[in-house]
């Protein structure tokens, strides 16, 4: 089921299917986040050999170096979610710590502790979530993604869950806004495509889907929603963690938004 291509419009032929159509949809969800989790293509990446793993969290800080110390020659910049192997550690003499990394077979060289976090270091779990707290917007997806990724054991993973999908559903707000003004209804009017298919193809989606984000669309209001994933997992997976009620909360919002927008 590929919750993000579904729009809530019903036809005339459906009057009696229209009182209980959220709740049959919310419970398709619920089902459907049975045998799914978050998953995205990062999680199949292929790691480098070479020592413990570790991904790159804050970009600010990922210039990979000849030599550990911040002056030394800048060799590449490493993009947010890069798999590097750890192959040992040095104190700068400025006190700033590297660690020397196996980027792929042929690239090597040294890293700032702070870029990258691994789930075999004790506490990175806790500074990602520190980074996480402190992001806003897309930022926060993402490195929170990555955190779901990388610490699917962390006893902070229900509370970045929470932030996940919060989130999501803060940025849906912005993109229908952004999708709005960009798609003209002039243009729309101009082919035989459904409009609603001119919106779940607006290609502000395309870097949130790359994170595992899917939206739904509501075709009444033209507003998009988050499809509530992150939530659902919560609430079957941690179901007496404090964060299930305020994803429970969630959800049923969520449905009563598609409620009320049945006409």
């Amino acid at each position: 089921m590929n919750t993000h291509k579904l729009t809530f419009q019903p036809s005339d032929a459906e009057p009696r299917a229209v009182a209980g159509r959220w709740q049959l949809w919310l419970l398709a969800l619920l089902l459907h986040s049975t045998f799914l989790g978050i998953n995205t293509p990062a999680q199949r990446r292929k790691p480098p050999a070479g020592g413990p793993i570790a991904v790159v969290v804050d970009e600010r800080l990922s210039a990979l170096r000849g030599t550990p110390r911040l002056t030394g020659k800048l060799l590449r910049r490493l993009g947010r979610g890069r798999l590097v192997a750890i192959r040992g550690i040095k104190k700068s003499p400025d006190g700033v710590f590297f660690f020397l990394v196996n980027v792929t077979s042929r690239t090597h060289g040294w890293i700032q502790r702070e870029a990258v976090v691994s789930a075999t270091h004790q506490g990175d779990d806790q500074k990602l979530f520190r980074l996480i707290n402190g992001s806003t917007d897309f930022e926060r997806i993402a490195r929170a993604q990555i955190f779901l990724d990388q610490f699917p054991r962390s006893a902070m993973r229900p509370e970045v869950l929470l932030l996940f999908g919060d989130a999501a559903e803060g940025e849906a707000a912005r993109l229908s806004r952004d999708a709005s003004r960009r798609l003209s209804e002039r243009e729309q009017g101009s082919s035989d495509a459904p409009a609603f298919s001119y919106f779940l193809n607006y290609s502000g989606l395309d870097r949130y889907n790359r994170q595992g984000v899917d939206f739904i669309f509501d075709a009444a209001t033209k507003r998009f929603h988050y499809d509530g994933r992150a939530w659902r997992e919560i609430v079957r997976r941690y179901a007496q963690m404090p964060q299930a009620n305020e994803a429970r909360k969630r959800l049923r919002d969520l449905a009563t938004v598609f409620q009320n927008s049945e006409p």
